[in-house]
């Protein structure tokens, strides 16, 4: 076995989105791409060799293949070990953790989160750093550098290992272990959350549904609910990882997961339901009669979080990307702690974590975690849940209700435009851009704009900045349009417009969501144009 430096031409479309690269598995296909891109990543580290290294992913297609190119390479730029998850699964916050515990010098996260998968689907591939976060601006700006002039890279010579059995294997002088996906991560959850309270909820009666959508918290869920906690079994359903995730697309949202919201509408669903994504890293909660929006969930969660035994003696402060709706921002005032609002992706919240600023952190777009990682974490938040629900003895709805009670309702909804090309989506947003300087003051349908600015994030921690985050145009009374490109998709561009309205205290909460910020869309299609300019008579994806 001899180390192979091979030559090879660069591709120029390889630039890390909000959450590493993601594209086409035709596209990872062509001869040289994995390569050049993992080559890229280790020419822009430095101080690895002998390091260990983290690889693992949601199980789609194409990951075993990845994998396996990956550990090559890994042993001829000189790792000294790797740590890969057997049959190559790790979810994105188990893989974070393991670099954290067994203090890695990083990991190689392969997936596409919640892009559907299949020969036909999405694979991505995303470094994460030491603190078991995703690599920082400074690195991926490097990796895109490198990838524009990359003539060659290194690759150990050697067959393919075997990820299908626990134990230690040699790749040239590289050692490489493949371990349990799930034994560490249960581990740490049960030092957070008290799993006899949650385990005496199961045993006194309580049902609930978890779909694992065919992906990688299959295996996870099974282990943690339906085995330490003795949740009855079939309460995980689509527990079975699958490189297509059968067929289905992986995202926790009340499209993909209808059926689930209509099961627990009826008084014979169960009590509580959830789901996570490809990568299990985000979230969905239903409760009997209740969906609970992912801005929500953020703030009840900070809210509670002191009934669970990790977070007991309170937390530090909260985190929220800016497209998040501000209901986290009432709990923190009145818990009288920091409050952050950062771009989206979660990289953003490692240096407010690592400071010790922030415990908890969330994004609108269901992902929620805490200081125990440095990702979003879909199990996490349903364990969270489950430890309130235990605690407290209430039903998701009641709780809900009391929490608007106590902080107010701010009503929100995201609008997704898929696939949308990309130069009409450019245009528009450059278009709404040059007109912002000209909004505050003016008064729409009654509404007066007291803001309107593309948003730039200042990091209280390293001093550095990042600009043009996303346009928000702020109202008097409190309400908020957000519309941003966002750098999840992989073909056109995807355009998601944030739509919020506060409710005090004493207001009305049982407004129908749309109907109340139904002002709010009419006004945003007069300002910006989405639906004329794209020819789109409705969103993708209302969420």
């Amino acid at each position: 076995m001899t180390v192979q430096t091979i030559n090879t031409t660069p591709f120029s479309d390889q630039k890390p989105g909000t959450s590493g690269l993601r594209k086409r598995v035709t596209v990872w296909q062509q001869p040289n791409y994995v390569e050049n891109y993992i080559q890229a990543i280790f020419d822009s580290l430095e101080g690895f060799a002998g390091q260990t290294l983290v690889i693992g992913g949601d199980g789609r297609f194409y990951n075993d293949v990845a994998i396996q190119k990956a550990i090559r390479i890994a042993a001829a730029n000189g790792f000294g070990r790797v740590l890969v998850g057997q049959g190559g699964l790790l979810s994105t916050p188990a893989a974070s953790n393991i670099i954290r515990h067994y203090q890695a010098f990083g990991g190689l996260v392969l997936s596409a989160s919640h892009n559907p998968g299949g020969p036909d689907g999405d694979f991505g591939i995303k470094y994460n750093i030491g603190n078991g976060g995703p690599a920082p601006e400074k690195i991926t700006d490097a990796v895109f550098a490198r990838s524009k002039v990359i003539d060659s890279y290194k690759s150990e010579d050697t067959p393919d290992i075997d990820l299908g059995t626990i134990g230690t294997q040699k790749v040239g002088d590289m050692t490489v272990e493949v371990i349990d996906p799930v034994t560490d991560y249960a581990a740490l959850m049960q030092t957070l959350f008290d799993f006899d309270a949650i385990r005496a909820l199961f045993a006194g009666g309580f049902r609930m549904t978890f779909d694992a959508m065919h992906a990688v918290t299959g295996p996870y869920a099974h282990a943690i609910l339906e085995g330490i906690l003795g949740a009855p079994k079939g309460t995980v359903i689509n527990g079975v990882p699958s490189p297509s995730f059968n067929d289905g697309h992986p995202d926790p949202n009340l499209v993909y997961c209808k059926d689930m919201f209509d099961l627990l509408m009826t008084e014979a669903g169960p009590d509580f339901g959830a789901a996570s994504d490809g990568d299990g890293d985000r979230n969905l909660i239903i409760g009997k009669n209740r969906f609970v929006t992912p801005s929500d969930s953020l703030a009840l969660l900070a809210a509670n979080a002191h009934l669970a035994p990790g977070y007991k003696g309170g937390i530090a402060g909260i985190a929220r990307s800016m497209p998040t709706s501000a209901a986290a921002d009432r709990v923190a005032e009145k818990l009288g702690i920091e409050m952050h609002e950062t771009p989206t992706g979660w990289k953003f919240f490692g240096n407010l974590l690592d400071a010790g600023r922030v415990t908890i952190c969330g994004e609108e777009s269901a992902g929620t975690g805490s200081d125990h990682v440095r990702e979003k974490d879909g199990l996490w938040a349903v364990l969270l849940w489950l430890n309130i629900l235990a605690v407290r003895k209430q039903g998701v709805d009641q709780i809900v209700r009391e929490h608007w009670a106590t902080y107010g309702r701010n009503y929100y909804t995201r609008h997704d435009y898929e696939e949308v090309d990309a130069a009409i989506a450019n245009a528009l947003v450059d278009d709404l851009r040059g007109r912002l300087a000209s909004l505050p003051g003016q008064v729409f349908d009654g509404l007066e704009v007291a803001y309107a600015d593309d948003f730039t994030y200042h990091d209280p921690v390293d001093g550095s900045t990042s600009a043009k985050q996303g346009i928000r145009i702020g109202f008097t009374d409190g309400s908020r349009i957000v519309l941003r490109l966002s750098g999840t998709g992989t073909v056109g561009a995807t355009l998601r417009l944030y739509l919020e309205r506060y409710e005090p205290a004493d207001g009305n909460h049982d407004l129908d969501t749309q109907s109340a910020l139904q002002p709010l869309i009419e006004l945003c299609e007069r300002l910006a144009g989405v639906k004329a300019r794209t020819q789109r008579t409705e969103p993708s994806v209302i969420t």
